[in-house]
This record gives C-alpha cells, structure tokens and sequence, in this order.
C-alpha cells in the first residue's frame, strides 16, 4: 500500500541483481524535499537529535483489524508498516528494494526462486522461519479465510486451487465450491532458513513485489487466533504493537529485540485517530501532535501553513494517484466509457489545483505515477484535458445523462472543498446536477464500496505497495482484484499483464504494461485527477523528519530534540 522524480528503475529481471547488491539494507534520511522544477531536493535537518523520546502523529481508523494480508488501505498500512518486517525493505529515500529478512533471493529463470532468511524474531522473541512466511502465505491466500491481500499470491502456483468457486455468497466456499486444496503447491520449505517460490508463470518483477506488507511473515500465535491477533498483532519490525482504543488511538514501542538494520530511533509513536484532519492541524500548531502527514486544504491556501509552520514542513512527489472511480453494476448510467470521458473532460484539474490546493497537486495525464520507472506521459490523451465544449458534445454524441450525480467521499479525510469544486465543475460544464457526498469515515467508505452500495462517482488513491508500473494495474485494474471497486473486466487488460510478466528484460515488461494502461484509457474505468506531492508539517519538538516515496512519514527515521 504506498523517489525522485522519474528515476526508479525496480521491476524485471534486474531486480534481483538490485537486491542482492544491497543486502546491507541501510537508507538515507531526508529532512525536507521540496519540488519546484520537478526535481526533488534533500536537506538534512540542522536541529541536533537524539534517540529516544515519543510522539503523537496523526492516524485514521484502519478498516479491518491488523492483519497484514487483509489491509490495503493506509489507515492500518502506516501501523503495520512500523511493526513489521518483510523479506525486502524499500529504501525510505530512492524507494529501491533492500535486502531484510531475506539474506538472498536467487532465480535463474523468473519463475523458481530461493529464498535465504537471515536471523530475525518476532516481537515476542519467537524466530522468523520459512515456515513463518510459508504458513502466512498459504493463508492469506486460501479463499475461506477472506483475506483482502489474497489476491497478491495469485502468481505463486496452485493458488486457483485455493479459491471458493460457488456463485451464492453465503455457500460459496461450501461443497463443490469449496476450495480443492488448502495448501500452496508452489511454496516449499526446505529448511528453518530456506524456503522456496515457484509461480505458475514468470514474474519478472516478484523479488520487487515481496517487501510488500501482505507478504510479511506470521508467528505460530496468529494461527491460533487470527481474530484477536489482528487486535494486537505482533510482528518483527523496528517498532511493537502496544495498544489499541477504537477511535482514539494506536501505540506502537521500540522493539528492543529488533534484528534488522532499519531500526526505529524513536521509544513510542502514538497514532492519535481524527476524524477531520483541520482538527489535527489545529493540534499541530498547538503542540499536542507532533506529526501531520497531510496539510489540510484550509492551510495550503496562500501557503497559510509556511506562515504557520515556518521552516517546519516537508513535501516531496510520491508514488501516489488520486483518482475518481465509478461502479457500473451498481449504476449503470455511467457504464459507457465515453460518457466517462466527457466527466473527465468536464473537470478543470487546473483550476482547482491551483485554488484549492495552491498548485501542490500535479495534474494526472494518465494512470501510473512519474516516480515509477514505466511511466508514460499523456496517456489519457484530451480525456484528461479540461475542454467544457467538447465535453458537451461528447456527453450529447453518447446519448446525455440523465439524473442526480453524486461524487461521494469519506468525510474524515480532506475531500470536500476539491469535490465540491469537480462537482461545480462538471456542473457548469455539463449541466449535470453534481452532488459531494460525505460518508462517516474512510471504514465506512471502504466498505460501501465493497458491497457494491455507492452509485455515481467516489473520490479514490492509490499509494503504491512497490516501485512498479505494473503495481498501478494489477491490483486496482485486475478481475476480482481486492482494490478493484469498479467491475473491470477486460481480458486483453489481462492477457497483456501475463505477457508482461512473463517478459524478457525491464524494457520488454514495461513495453507491455505500458499497452495495458492504454486498454485503460481506452475503457476509462477510472478518471485521473492528481499525482502525489505529499506535503506534511511538525511540531517544534521534532529534530529529523523524512518523507519516503510512498508519502508517508519515515517512522524510523524521525527524532526528537
């Protein structure tokens, strides 16, 4: 679930070179990263730091309990994330893949590959084995059990097997839809510190895919109770769960017992949980947060939070996309792909880049963000161009829209200044009675659009899990695909991720998947709006302060006066 500008060279067959190369797992750190021009630069704070202390940032409610194969969204990603360890750590700098638990992974043909472990344990001093990270596995991807993440272990071989094939909901994993086996064929332990991976075709860019958090290990005490674990989940990261109270807050510790080389300087993190982020900035400026990891838009107009804040704030462009989605099946009035064209030329991204959030948005010309190697600018063609005639005459050539229209949005987060303002816009362009809908909280949201019960538009981002174009397709663009709330289904899509996979060289992948992103301009499942530039603010007790290409505070990193 999460950099320089355009630089990330991550996915085929170098990447594991890249990773074997950099078994030391250390990053750099940075202070600030401001973008200009387009490229980004790095400072190092000047406060003198120590290790030690505890803060308070601002959280979100996760939509499930802490289970890393069932979270896909960043509300619970940010907890796991300091708390966990995976078999590959993405440098909080570059956002190029590390060795962690992993000591080497080794494949001659894309498709077998060894896994060596280092000596790692988990929180509560149990040891990371392969059966840790196999057990995991073929539960997160065994269909019964549910998992969100699932859906990440469908290249490993004899995953089809593990799926309910029943069509009712309630009886679908039961008699001859249930699963014909429980157990990965493609996963084999060959001893305490080996296990090996075999995918049912080549994956050029797996070794990238698993610091990924669904792919994190689990101790034996998950299995026993998976439903409490996920309240207080251990893991074998640089900092321990240590609390949990619903709608207040999430602590996680140092973890003194931390084998790895990405260590947390900070004692205690608090995730202080808010339902409305004008409130955290408030609490910003009062020094009762430390860390604000989104500047709300009421504070970036004429950049009231560099008055507010001075020196104390960060931004750096990140592998981020926010994007508008739309369900078909649930309204069907928005099934053609060219009145889903029209909208988007209906919306002046410009405009409201620049009055709401004071040009601190990059405009999307296409679906895969300009931090990953693969990128392929203008994509989405004039579709994504603001143009109110041709809009018009697009909208009327597909046969009009009739009705209401809602864009619907979680109201805990700061969506409703920038959809009202798409709302007014496709408004005045189109003449369609546009509505911004807030729901409750980003939990609520979620899971509207789970079950299919969200009609119209809805406000939607995407930080990238890995530094891959392909890891802007497949998990939202693919069929059943977890993240995948708009009932797209175009084989050619698939047929070209296959192919892509499969193929032979970076270039050659990326060639593919780059055709890929040109079926999804084609069809227009989504509408692009923004590309990340993550812009946070701190308190004055902070001394270092690092953004990682993923836009999300580097936990590890920070540290107090």
């Amino acid at each position: 679930m999460r950099g320089t500008t355009r630089t990330i060279a991550v996915a085929g067959v170098s990447a594991f070179a890249m990773l074997t190369a950099a078994c030391s797992g250390s990053s750099t750190e940075t202070t600030s990263t401001t973008s200009g021009s387009g490229s980004n630069s790095s400072s190092s704070s000047e406060a003198p730091a120590a290790a030690g202390g505890e803060i308070v940032v601002h959280g979100c409610t996760p939509e499930n309990p802490l289970i890393a194969s069932n979270t896909s969204e960043t509300c619970g990603g940010n907890i796991l994330d300091t708390i966990t360890a995976k078999l590959v750590h993405y440098n909080s700098e570059t956002a190029e893949p590390e060795m962690d638990i992993a000591e080497d992974i080794k494949t001659d043909d894309n498709q077998n590959f060894t896994v060596t472990l280092k000596d790692y344990k988990f929180s509560d001093g149990t040891p990371v084995t392969s059966k840790s990270f196999v057990d995991a596995w073929n539960y997160a991807a065994y269909g019964p059990n549910g998992q969100g993440g699932s859906y990440f272990f469908g290249p490993i071989e004899g995953f089809a097997d593990l799926q309910c094939t029943g069509t009712d909901e309630k009886t679908a994993c039961e008699g001859e839809g249930a699963p014909k086996a429980k157990e990965l064929t493609g996963l084999k332990v060959v001893d305490d510190k080996t296990f090996t991976i075999k995918t049912t075709e080549k994956v050029s860019n797996l070794p990238v895919r698993l610091g990924y958090t669904a792919f994190a290990p689990q101790p034996d005490a998950f299995f026993k109770d998976p439903e409490a674990f996920g309240k207080a989940p251990i893991g074998a990261g640089p900092f321990k769960f240590e609390s949990w109270t619903e709608g207040q807050s999430i602590v996680v510790v140092k973890n003194a017992d931390y084998s790895g080389a990405n260590a947390g300087k900070l004692d205690k993190i608090t995730f202080k949980i808010y339902q409305d982020t004008d409130a955290a900035y408030n609490d910003l400026l009062a020094g009762q947060i430390d860390v604000l990891d989104a500047i709300p838009v009421s504070a970036l107009i004429d950049d009231k939070y560099k008055t507010d804040l001075g020196e104390r704030n960060a931004q750096r462009e990140t592998g981020v996309i926010q994007y508008i989605g739309m369900n078909p099946k649930a309204d069907p009035s928005l099934a053609k792909p060219e009145i889903r064209k029209a909208i988007s030329m209906a919306i002046d991204r410009d405009t409201i880049n620049k009055a709401i959030f004071n040009n601190t948005r990059v405009p999307a010309t296409g679906w895969v963000s300009p931090v990953v190697d693969g990128y392929q600018k203008d994509v989405c063609g004039e579709a994504c161009v603001y143009d109110a005639a041709k809009a018009k005459a697009a909208l009327d050539a597909a046969g009009g829209y009739s009705g209401k229209l809602t864009l619907t949005y979680n109201g805990d987060g700061d969506h409703k200044a920038w959809t009202e303002a798409t709302c007014n816009s496709i408004k005045d362009a189109l003449g369609i009675d546009c509505t911004a809908t807030p729901t409750v909280d980003f939990k609520t949201f979620l899971t509207g659009l789970g079950k299919g019960e969200i009609k119209g538009l809805f406000r939607m981002g995407w930080q990238m899990d890995y530094p891959s174009i392909e890891n802007f397709l497949a998990p939202i663009y693919t069929a059943g695909a977890d993240s995948n709330y708009f009932n797209y289904n175009n084989p050619e899509f698939e047929k070209l991720l296959k192919e892509a996979a499969g193929a032979d060289g970076l270039d050659a992948a990326n060639a593919k998947y780059q055709e890929a992103e040109k079926v999804i301009a084609a069809d227009m499942p989504t509408i692009p709006m923004y590309y990340g530039k993550a812009t946070m603010g701190y308190s004055e007790k902070i001394g270092t302060f690092a953004i990682t290409p993923f836009g999300v505070p580097d936990f590890s990193a920070i540290t107090v006066k």
